[in-house]
């Protein structure tokens, strides 16, 4: 059964539920700014991403207030001195994130309240918070408000002007950020975030330049098969057609030991070795090792 939930007939902060416990998981603009007068404000938002590199371009939103249609004090900072510093959190500050999220009286210091460290910015005078493995030093390019009434968002448009980065968080060549160190956070919904670090990472092959034969040119017994998920028919047509092994390939893998004692053990019951092999071959692609899984799976379309 699927639920269609029309935002217009029900109450916006139910519908606001229901949309951020889809779109998840969300990174997190941990935005410090100053106000007119010099006073400090740090707050985060989960409606945040980047939107392109070249000039590099970050958007959050501190939308309207659900409840009350106020706005936050982050916009009118960001609007009275269009400078911001988005700081990405880890998750060893995470309870500090939450807690400087409290709605402080305008000219609370969240730095103060939270723990956490300013310090200088080289291009901006807001400051950057130390314990933040990567910040960006942004000049606010435009504010585009989406409608006055609560939940209405305040899109913040962000140049980068400079990004500090720890050098603890880079990997061993220091061209690129090492996600385990890193140890990001994300939003979900409700109270709940995500720790990306440990089980939860996983590498994905991009097919931006090769040319995958798709699932529809996979072998029919492969494409209907019961045990195979679709993720598992997308990687196999990921395969470029260059580097689909042949019949002849998948035969020489019979002297695989795991393909051989599937084989001599259940040779005499066709159906149970059909479905060893393509237990095997499934176990295969999550281990990212496609060509071998490729060579099992066409053994397995031989068995009748």
């Amino acid at each position: 059964m699927i639920k269609t939930i029309n935002p217009q007939e029900i109450p916006t902060g139910e519908f606001h539920s229901y949309m951020l416990g889809a779109i998840a998981p969300r990174p997190i603009a941990f935005a410090s700014t100053l106000d007119a007068d010099g006073n400090v404000n740090l707050s985060p938002f989960s409606f945040f991403n980047a939107f392109g590199s070249n000039p590099p371009i970050l958007i959050f939103s501190p939308a309207r207030r659900v409840r009350d249609n106020t706005t936050k004090h982050t916009l009118e900072n960001a609007l009275a001195t269009r400078e911001v510093v988005i700081n990405i959190a880890n998750y060893n500050m995470v309870e500090q994130l939450s807690l400087a999220s409290t709605e402080y009286d305008k000219g609370v210091n969240e730095f103060t309240k939270s723990g956490l460290t300013p310090v200088p910015s080289v291009m901006i005078k807001p400051p950057r918070v130390a314990e933040a493995p990567a910040s960006f030093e942004c000049k606010v390019r435009e504010v585009i408000s989406i409608g006055d009434q609560g939940g209405a968002a305040n899109l913040i448009i962000c140049e980068v002007l400079l990004m500090h980065v720890n050098e603890n968080v880079l990997s061993a060549d220091g061209k690129t950020i090492d996600p385990f160190k890193l140890d990001a956070v994300a939003r979900l919904g409700g109270d709940w975030y995500l720790r990306a670090n440990g089980d939860c990472l996983f590498e994905l092959p991009k097919p931006v330049r090769n040319k995958g034969i798709g699932v529809d040119q996979l072998p029919e017994h492969i494409r209907c098969s019961n045990l195979l998920t679709g993720n598992n028919l997308g990687r196999l047509g990921n395969t470029e057609k260059e580097q689909v092994p042949t019949q002849e390939d998948a035969h020489a893998f019979k002297s695989d030991p795991q393909v051989s004692e599937i084989w001599s053990k259940f040779e005499i019951q066709p159906m149970e070795l059909r479905n060893q092999l393509e237990t095997l071959g499934k176990k295969m692609l999550e281990e990212n090792k496609v060509t071998e899984a490729w060579k099992v799976l066409l053994l397995a379309g031989e068995v009748k």
